[in-house]
């Protein structure tokens, strides 16, 4: 953790990988602006919160009203992974740390290339996902983007074939020929994959479900169908 406008400030001239800044709510001044600016170029959320809440995270230190908090792992770009890429593994919205650090361990695992993530509404690189991750962070890319629809339009004009795992698939996840280079888009807690990302999908792929229970949970269904397929890469 980071307190403090000067400190906070040099930490993204620095380009320090950070998980998040919070500001106070009333807190002004050229040199906020300055520090929101910075976190809009370098895509580090940014959280207004009441200065209540900013006493209690700082624990005693002079914040001045904004806090930052370091991420465990810095982001590659997304076009730095895509050439050698023989499968990328998209999530729209897995909001749960643990259950993205077990979703990294487990794509580095079944041989995936990298991770994608979106800038909201998703887990980011924090010690508790470096921790579920057991070290595969050391070794897995993950990229920060900024809307995943048009991430998954850009993955197929560079010639990646979408599969997005969904109870309302048509196709079961064991039936599906994965084209190459493949792209497994998962959808968030509860929820699923959004509407508009499904429709960015070549193919949606559901898991057969014999119990009453209708879904599994994110980090247990990537571990079915990622090793799915690996073990046809494997044949």
């Amino acid at each position: 953790m980071t307190a403090g406008i000067h400190p906070v400030r040099e930490a993204l001239r620095a380009r320090r990988a950070l998980d998040k800044v919070l500001i106070a709510k009333g807190t002004a001044g050229p040199r906020i602006q300055e520090i929101i600016e910075l976190c809009r170029e370098q895509s580090v959320p940014v959280r207004f919160e009441p200065r209540e809440a900013l006493d209690r995270a700082g624990k005693g230190a002079s914040h001045q009203g904004v806090i930052a908090y370091g991420a465990a792992r810095g982001f590659v770009d997304l076009n730095d992974v895509i050439d050698s890429a023989n499968l990328l593994v998209v999530l729209d919205g897995v909001e749960d740390p643990h259950n993205l650090g077990a979703i990294i361990r487990t794509a580095h695992a079944a041989g995936a290339n990298g991770v994608v993530i979106p800038e909201r509404r998703s887990a980011t690189l924090t010690e508790t996902v470096s921790r579920a991750a057991a070290g595969a962070l050391e070794y897995l890319p993950v990229a920060h983007i900024t809307n995943v629809s048009q991430t998954l339009e850009n993955l197929k004009r560079n010639g990646f074939w979408i599969y997005g795992l969904d109870e309302r698939g048509k196709s079961l996840y064991s039936e599906v020929g994965y084209a190459r280079p493949t792209v497994m888009v998962l959808g968030g807690e509860g929820k699923g994959l959004h509407q508009g990302v499904q429709k960015h999908c070549d193919e949606l792929v559901r898991i057969p479900m014999a119990g009453a229970v209708s879904s599994l949970n994110v980090s247990v269904a990537a571990g079915i169908v990622l090793f799915e397929w690996q073990r046809r890469r494997s044949r």
